[in-house]
């Protein structure tokens, strides 16, 4: 079974390499400056970096896709077809999208993606799972080999499991951050249905059989 290896940022900021067999898909490329932490750690597996995933277009999972673009020239770069506008600074909401703020930080980057991807595509052993709701256009990854959620920001750990649909005030970025509350506590009932061996967050540890977390935080967030 695949290694679930975390690469953290000052403890709280989440990016993911997963074992493929031609190497690792990064999934999201944490704050900006953070490419040397995340080149060392692949190095230090022996792998190479073939596919960069993203799972929104906030600053803080794209900051350093330009950087590594740079030095993985040709690692597939990947986000879903809704929030690469954003990531291409588009900023407008579609047709029967919640009205609400974009909150969060959309810096973008020069970067543009080789692919787009939906809800049901695959990105090597990742399922993509639509998880709206933070963003109009995030997701999270389903590894269908071990079944690891890596969820994105519907669920953080940090300060306790929590969705991103209330304010956690031990750990307030991610729902300062939302766009749109329902819509995100609607994410997380669905991904809790998936039933994940391991909650791998872009924010906080890894939790897992992380069932009872996952419904206490949907209680709170009601």
């Amino acid at each position: 079974m695949p290694q679930v290896t975390r690469v953290s940022r000052f403890g709280f900021v989440n990016g993911y390499l997963v074992e493929e067999d031609d190497g690792f898909t990064l999934i999201d490329t944490l704050v900006p400056r953070s490419a040397k932490v995340v080149l060392a750690k692949a190095a230090a597996r022996g792998r190479p970096i073939v596919r960069i995933a993203l799972t929104h277009a906030h600053g803080d999972h794209i900051g350093s896709l330009d950087e590594l673009a740079q030095q993985l020239p040709n690692a597939e770069v990947s986000i879903s077809v809704r929030d690469a506008r954003l990531m291409a600074g588009e900023k407008t909401l579609d047709p029967g999208e919640e009205i609400g703020k974009l909150r969060g930080s959309y810096p973008g980057a020069k970067t543009r993606p080789g692919r787009t991807f939906a809800p049901g595509d695959r990105v090597g052993s990742l399922e993509v799972i639509a998880a709206p709701g933070h963003t109009p256009g995030q997701v999270a990854f389903l590894d269908t080999r071990d079944r690891t959620l890596y969820a994105a920001d519907a669920y953080s750990t940090l300060g306790g499991v929590a969705t991103a649909a209330k304010m956690n005030p031990r750990f307030p970025l991610v729902g300062m951050s939302t766009w749109h509350r329902p819509t995100a506590l609607e994410t997380a009932r669905a991904l809790r249905e998936i039933d994940p061996a391991r909650l791998a967050p872009g924010h906080g540890k890894v939790v897992e059989a992380p069932a009872a977390a996952m419904d206490a935080a949907i209680a709170k967030g009601a």
